[in-house]
């Protein structure tokens, strides 16, 4: 107890020590500026004790942010991925939409030219046969189509519906192995038959004697004799022209005017313009 008492009692006296020590210290601070330099001295190595006290504080506000920044970073790159991958898919939709823009204004521009009433259909489906050149239009009996009717694109003739249905029609094509129709040589005024191979880029001119004026180049247009198809409608141009020994007849390759590949369009002839057709060829019989 004694023990413990002298230790409180010499506690008491350091602080009753400090206490005036601190009482002198303000009393020469406020009177004059002899502890001025200590001071400034003290500012600066507290300084150093806050700046350490708060640098686990600040390198985690760091860290914090420096996340913060990588996380907005990678939202906003997948943000742009994302973002690019729909306007590239746009793109491409403009692209397509352009190409069918000016086959559209290439047939529109066809159509204005021909002095018969035509009405525009889209073809949407063609023959899985590679054997059969047809395909299909979005036009049928409701929209007046009828078998036999005449189809064209902006560039030529293309061939004629052969079966029709309410909203829809088969379209035989004029390269197909069983379409034929009569034509004429724009610069000879040769008359013959135009005859499909069922290749794509390919026909045969039958039956062309070897003393004939044909040469590469001739455009044959459609000679309206049959009475279906209209005079004067390109429909092939001459591609080559071979001589045989074996044989009277030339054997005379052409090429559809028509782009059947590329056409997403086609122009259907009206009945007015084929009856026309019809009753022309009977006058001149």
């Amino acid at each position: 107890m004694g023990r413990l008492f002298s230790t409180s009692h010499h506690s008491n006296y350091q602080l009753l020590v400090t206490v005036l020590l601190s009482l002198a210290l303000l009393a020469v601070d406020l009177r004059s500026d002899v502890l001025s330099s200590v001071r400034h001295v003290l500012s600066y190595a507290t300084g150093v004790v806050q700046r350490v006290a708060y640098s686990p504080f600040g390198l985690s506000a760091w860290l914090g942010e420096g996340l913060s920044s990588h996380t907005t970073l990678l939202n906003e790159n997948r943000s742009l991925r994302q973002q690019n991958l729909v306007l590239s898919q746009k793109a491409q939709q403009v692209a397509v939409l352009t190409a069918e823009n000016v086959r559209l204004r290439e047939l529109l521009n066809s159509s204005s030219r021909v002095t018969a009433s035509v009405s525009v259909a889209e073809i949407i489906a063609v023959s899985p046969d590679p054997d059969r050149q047809e395909l299909v239009i979005n036009r049928g009996s409701r929209h007046d189509v009828y078998e036999g009717q005449v189809v064209l694109d902006a560039h030529g003739v293309m061939g004629q519906v052969v079966r029709v249905g309410a909203a829809s029609s088969h379209v035989l094509l004029i390269n197909d192995a069983n379409h034929a129709m009569s034509v004429q040589d724009n610069r000879s005024g040769l008359h013959g038959i135009l005859s499909g191979n069922g290749q794509s880029r390919l026909m045969t001119l039958l039956y062309v004697q070897e003393s004939s004026d044909v040469q590469v180049g001739d455009l044959l247009v459609s000679s309206g004799l049959e009475g279906r198809f209209p005079k004067g409608y390109p429909v092939a141009r001459v591609v080559k022209v071979e001589r045989s020994r074996s044989s009277t007849f030339l054997s005379v390759y052409a090429q559809p005017e028509a782009h059947i590949q590329q056409a997403s369009h086609v122009l259907l002839l009206s009945r007015e313009e084929s009856a026309g057709i019809i009753r022309e060829s009977a006058d001149v019989e």
